[in-house]
């Protein structure tokens, strides 16, 4: 979902249909003839329930597992950044100079373009650029001080791993739940509030109850699947907090 109002509509959307097929149920089938079929209801509707809600949570586990994931990710990422730019004050010039700038221009690149280009479903390649030119400056470096060598090769060895947080980050912004797991988690959830309708009660009130409650419970479960199961798209997604943190620590260097 991308706004908040999309997810109030359709979690609206969601309760308004489960007590539409409630009253639908009881004209084509009266409450009266149901009522001796309660167990067998009761019974299935259990079955149906508890299937679903293993179903759901494994969902919900996963993609906030690889939420978490992204967002750890993008902290590995950043701080590759703001440790190439610090390792670089112990290089000869130029490539001290190169360095500290291209990092700077990595993590400026990171937030106003690779974020914009990935909340709109884009592929960003602009940082690949930058990080092309920090292998160019960092392998130009010939010195035949140890110092020097040695922070190098500690560069080299965070280039490595700026460019693997790079790689799992364009795999991550570009991951979705399988339309097949979609299907079930659509099918199950109209299955399990179906199945809740059909119980025969007395209490007509109780019962668009308990249906509101439970249609809300799994509109609210699914909404939330949607909203996280893209890390960097829509209401909830991966903040650039860690190169805005990173930038920061670069100025007060200067």
């Amino acid at each position: 979902m991308e706004t908040v109002s999309q997810n109030v509509l359709v979690a609206t959307a969601v309760v308004i249909g489960s007590l539409l097929i409630m009253v639908g149920l009881n004209e084509l089938w009266p409450v009266g003839l149901r009522r001796n079929s309660n167990d067998l209801i009761g019974w299935q509707l259990t079955i149906l329930g508890t299937t679903y809600a293993v179903i759901l949570g494994f969902m919900l586990y996963t993609v906030w597992t690889k939420y978490g994931e992204a967002d750890l990710n993008v902290d590995h990422e950043a701080n590759a950044v703001a440790n190439i730019y610090h390792l670089a004050g112990g290089l000869p010039e130029p490539q001290r100079g190169q360095l500290q700038r291209l990092a700077r221009e990595y993590a400026e690149t990171a937030v106003n373009r690779d974020w914009p280009q990935m909340a709109s479903g884009e592929e960003p390649t602009q940082t690949d650029s930058v990080n092309s030119e920090m292998w160019n400056s960092v392998m130009s470096v010939r010195s035949t001080l140890g110092a020097e060598q040695t922070a190098a090769d500690h560069e080299i060895s965070e280039l490595r791993s700026l460019a693997q947080y790079r790689l799992t980050r364009l795999s991550q912004s570009t991951t979705r739940l399988p339309n097949v797991l979609w299907c079930v988690l659509i099918v199950g959830g109209a299955l399990t509030i179906v199945s809740a309708c059909t119980l025969g009660m007395e209490n007509g009130k109780l019962q668009a109850v308990e249906v509101f409650c439970l249609s809300l419970l799994i509109g609210l479960s699914l909404i939330a699947i949607a909203d996280i199961h893209r890390p960097f798209r829509g209401l909830v997604h991966v903040r650039n907090y860690a190169f805005q943190r990173a930038l920061q620590s670069m100025k007060t260097k200067n």
